[in-house]
């Protein structure tokens, strides 16, 4: 009796209607919304969490993608969704990290428009210097920064790669000079051919290269070690505080979802991230488990937003 009075109240408290729990949750196929085309790691981490999902709640999981404007028409989608448990999100630190540093009109609201349900997976960005530069460590660049121009490359204006290079540059005090390119591959290519000094990328992108000898890694931007490239020291270790950036993929759903829901989801979340299956599949993405709670996972989208908003503001970054 106590248990459905929570379940009622908690439904109310929601504002969807007790009625709405004569039947138990879930009663019909659930989605899981990316905001990204199918292949990339958001898309595979969602499937992952789908087949384990389906099998601990009875009902099938799919994945619907909705990709576009880097992630924000499926956010936008969720956002507007009916907050019954039945649409979920895989957030990330484009949907709700650094898009709404970047986009003053951004269609949702990442905190007031969802309620978070786990962190999954965490990768953090890697500082590398191109052969030809002979920069071998953090201290070797902020020193060389300080004598002569030294060029950056990104994958675009306002993207993780952009504006970790700006948290360094703020953190040391240093001028470098900011190369757009069109993605990862091409920033790649200019600096494994010298025309760019420096570049940061998460471990996914960066991990080819770097044990393939064509870039010399120089330091991880994250407050310890990663485990795929274990002997490469922090950029903190180096001396640099405040240097964090890391990427991440969670999961959310439409704010004012039942608690009870929530609670729930979250509860299979971790059980799912204690699977062999499921942490090899992590491994195989470079990806390390994020295993964050609600509470955890909301504390932390808000401390995102704010460091990325600064860093933004600080460096002036616009999109046209």
């Amino acid at each position: 009796m106590l248990k459905r009075r929570f379940v009622l109240a908690s439904a109310t408290a929601a504002g969807i209607a007790p009625g709405a729990f004569a039947q138990a949750w879930p009663a019909k196929p659930v989605r899981i919304i990316v905001g990204f085309p199918a292949g990339q790691a958001t898309d595979i981490l969602a499937r992952v969490m789908a087949d384990q999902l389906t099998k601990a709640l009875g009902q099938q999981v799919i994945v619907e993608n909705r990709p576009g404007a880097g992630g924000q028409i499926g956010a936008d989608v969720a956002a507007k969704a009916t907050p019954d448990g039945y649409t979920l999100l895989m957030v990330t630190i484009s949907t709700h990290g650094i898009s709404p540093a970047l986009y003053p009109k951004l269609p949702y609201d990442p905190q007031k428009d969802f309620a978070p349900i786990a962190n999954i997976g965490l990768t953090p960005q890697v500082l590398m210097t191109s052969l030809k530069s002979g920069i071998t460590s953090v201290p070797e660049l902020v020193a060389k920064a300080k004598t002569g121009d030294l060029n950056y490359g990104s994958s675009g204006n306002g993207s993780a790669s952009h504006l970790a290079v700006e948290m360094l540059k703020n953190a040391a005090g240093i001028k470098l000079t900011h190369v757009p390119f069109k993605g990862n591959a091409d920033a790649q290519l200019a600096l494994q051919s010298g025309d760019i000094q420096l570049l940061s990328d998460a471990i996914p992108g960066a991990i080819g290269p770097v044990k393939a000898g064509k870039v010399k890694a120089i330091g991880i931007a994250d407050q310890r070690r990663s485990p795929f490239l274990p002997d490469l020291p922090t950029v903190a270790e180096q001396g640099i505080q405040g240097v964090v950036a890391v990427g991440w993929i969670g999961l959310s759903a439409p704010a004012k979802t039942p608690e009870p829901i929530l609670d729930r989801l979250s509860a299979e979340v971790m059980r799912i991230l204690k699977d062999p299956a499921v942490l090899e599949k992590l491994r195989s993405l470079s990806f390390v488990p994020a295993k964050e709670s609600r509470q955890e996972f909301e504390a932390f989208i808000a401390i995102e937003n704010t460091k990325w908003r600064k860093i933004v503001q600080d460096a002036g970054v616009k999109i046209e």
